[in-house]
C-alpha cells in the first residue's frame, strides 16, 4: 500500500469513526478491500498520532475520543 493510500484511509477511517459507523475491523477490512490485519495496523498508527480512537463493542464501531470522555 503506497502512502499516500494509507493517509487517505487513515482519514476515511478516522471520519467513520467520528459518525460511529465504521463496524467491526472484519467490516472495514472488506470495505476498503484490505486485510482485517491492515486496519488494526492503521488503527494502532493513528493512536501513534496521538489520536484517541477506540473499538466500542455496545456500539459494534470505532469511536472517536470526543465520543468517549
Amino acid at each position: 500500500m503506497k502512502k499516500i493510500e494509507r493517509e487517505t484511509l487513515k482519514v476515511r477511517i478516522l471520519r467513520l469513526a467520528d459518525l460511529q459507523c465504521t463496524g467491526s475491523p472484519a467490516e472495514l477490512a472488506y470495505r476498503f478491500e484490505v486485510s482485517e490485519r491492515s486496519i488494526k495496523r492503521i488503527i494502532s498508527e493513528i493512536r501513534g498520532e496521538g489520536k484517541e480512537i477506540r473499538f466500542s463493542s455496545s456500539r459494534k464501531s470505532y469511536v472517536t475520543g470526543r465520543e468517549f470522555q
